[in-house]
């Protein structure tokens, strides 16, 4: 009576296209139901990642700081992230504060062990970095932590102060006043560097 067909007989199944998920500068449309844990990972996983990266300082641990964020992330709201309102401020936020747990960590550590020479930078690095980016970066690290937040969020993520204001728990008095001093200070340490 009725033909059977066969999973060959069919056309292939295409692969689902991820949505986008808003960025910082996006307005989000409150009609429309949250990303997936999928559709966020695809989405911000570099962003974060590299926002992590100018926190810590090191790749591997940016990666486990982002990892571990999306961790919280499906922990707190599952993969379909149902009743989370902005998932990409709350994944940025889970992101600086888990940095800041690492950051913790290591000075802590380094105040019972004394401090280990490790391995110098690799071969490539000083080729792939100019000098100017290899200043910048080395007057970055001298900064207070809450200095090299606040200018992260400002100039790499682009956030706005009320942005920064909220990842961090801040004021916004407090992220542009922190902005003004760590970027006098940036300008001091690079022009002691250029002479």
């Amino acid at each position: 009576m009725f033909a059977r067909v066969s999973r060959t007989d069919q056309a292939p199944a295409r692969p689902r296209r991820p949505r986008a998920v808003p960025g910082p500068y996006d307005t989000v449309r409150h009609d429309e139901p949250p990303p997936n844990l999928t559709e966020l990972y695809l989405a911000r996983r570099l962003d974060m990642v590299r926002l992590a990266l100018f926190l810590v300082d090191d790749l591997p641990t940016a990666e486990d700081v982002v990892q571990d964020a999306f961790a919280a992330v499906c922990r707190g709201y599952g993969t379909s992230l149902h009743g989370l309102q902005d998932p990409g401020a709350y994944l940025r936020t889970a992101v600086v504060n888990a940095a800041r747990s690492v950051l913790r960590r290591r000075r802590t550590s380094r105040a019972y062990t004394p401090p280990h020479q490790g391995a110098g930078a690799p071969v490539d690095e000083r080729l792939l970095l100019a000098e100017e980016h290899r200043q910048v970066l080395d007057a970055m690290r001298r900064l207070t932590q809450r200095q090299r937040e606040v200018l992260v969020l400002r100039y790499w993520s682009e956030l706005t102060e009320a942005q920064i204001a909220d990842t961090l728990g801040l004021s916004r008095g407090t992220v542009k006043s922190t902005a003004s001093r760590a970027l006098d200070v940036l300008e001091k340490r690079l022009g002691e560097a250029a002479r």
